[in-house]
């Protein structure tokens, strides 16, 4: 059976944390192929605007580059509007009916899981796959998800931390891949 590992996100920026996380899931979960699938719009976050997609897809086409075994769907930003997963589980589904399904997520989502739009059909179409931050406990999936902890690389930094960094005028060289810190710098953004 083919794994197929979705790996949404707003991407804002992409961050060692992320590549590090597919890199572990790529490792340990036996993938056929990682798919990224940035999002237009996180029903999580209403209020806040995400940086306008076609930068957010150049820096992660940016961070990508030369890993044949990363994709990048577009879907939910061609969609536009509020992205569910739902959505993009269903159209997997879909395509691949063999394949199992795997979807990564950071542990700061596993206690909403269950606020999830259609959690239940959530459930059923795709097992959930979690790295832990640092010092972070394994905890359990809520019902009726089903999943596992990786190993991983657990690496303690998030999009917003480089967001405010980049804001503050202090360096995200180690925080992001180079090619990303100098397109971020070159094309001013986060300011």
């Amino acid at each position: 059976m083919e794994h197929i590992g979705l790996f949404g996100g707003s991407f804002d920026p992409v961050h060692l944390g992320h590549l590090l996380m597919a890199q572990a899931a790529r490792e340990e979960l036996d993938l056929a192929r990682l798919v990224f699938i940035p999002a237009a719009q996180s029903p999580f976050k209403p209020e806040s605007a995400p940086t306008p997609a076609p930068e957010r897809l150049r820096l992660l086409r940016l961070a990508l580059a030369g890993k044949s075994w990363c994709e990048i769907d577009e879907q939910e930003i061609q969609r536009g509007g509020v992205s569910y997963t739902i959505d993009t589980l269903r159209e997997y589904a879909s395509r691949f009916p063999q394949a199992q399904l795997l979807y990564l997520i950071g542990a700061d989502h596993l206690a909403q899981l269950s606020k999830w739009r259609a959690a239940e059909e959530l459930a059923r179409l795709a097992e959930f796959v979690v790295i832990p931050r640092p010092g972070q406990a394994e905890a359990p999936f809520p019902a009726p998800f089903r999943g596992r902890w990786l190993a991983g690389f657990p690496l303690g930094v998030s999009s917003s931390q480089i967001r405010a960094r980049v804001k503050a005028g202090l360096p995200i060289d180690h925080l992001v891949p180079g090619v990303v810190a100098e397109a971020i710098r070159n094309n001013r953004l986060y300011l």
